[in-house]
């Protein structure tokens, strides 16, 4: 007899049209593939939890899909909301999300780690009071010249650009998929990519 297990994949982002394919809400957009994938679509959270959130049975795992409705600086306070409202625990939390020192293209599974300068993971990793939680993290380039990265994670991709990060979103969204039933063969597949 199998057990049943809950798996939550939060992808960061900054809610709202403005922030629409930015380097920023990668991680929303994988999360998008995934909702897509499993055709089911996000919509709020319960009360008090500042989440979109879809939820899917896969095999013998509860999926839950979410995305903060908060902006990215405030991402942890939603994250620790949706988990104890569900009474899950952090470590079937993967969050996805984009991250400027790893090169453009480039997919990365890591559990635990600082936050690298990013405001969304700082605010995860504040709530949970830990730092230990899976991420996927999308490579999105450096800034150029001395572009503030603030301003750069904003910006949208140029098309080129856009272009190729469509087929590292699918292939995150692959990653996300195997990190369900087995996080170390995700880890071990992102490092192919």
């Amino acid at each position: 007899m199998s057990t049943s297990r809950d798996r939550v994949l939060v992808g960061l982002r900054n809610p709202g049209l403005d922030y629409v394919g930015t380097r920023h809400n990668v991680g929303y957009e994988v999360v998008e593939v995934l909702a897509f994938d499993h055709k089911i679509e996000l919509g709020n959270g319960p009360s008090g939890v500042r989440c979109d959130v879809a939820t899917v049975r896969v095999d013998d795992t509860r999926l839950m899909l979410a995305a903060p409705q908060t902006y990215m600086n405030e991402s942890g306070a939603a994250v620790r909301a949706l988990l104890d409202y569900h009474s899950i625990e952090d470590s079937d939390l993967l969050v996805i999300h984009d991250d400027i020192d790893l090169p453009f293209g480039k997919v990365k599974v890591a559990f635990g780690g600082g936050a690298g300068g990013h405001n969304g993971l700082r605010s995860v990793i504040q709530h949970l009071g830990h730092r230990d939680f899976h991420r996927l993290k999308i490579g999105v380039g450096r800034p150029p010249g001395r572009m503030d990265p603030a301003v750069y994670v904003l910006n949208r991709f140029g098309k080129s650009e856009r272009e190729e990060m469509d087929i590292v979103v699918s292939n995150a969204a692959d990653i996300a998929h195997l990190w369900i039933a087995d996080p170390e063969d995700a880890r071990q597949r992102a490092g192919e990519i």
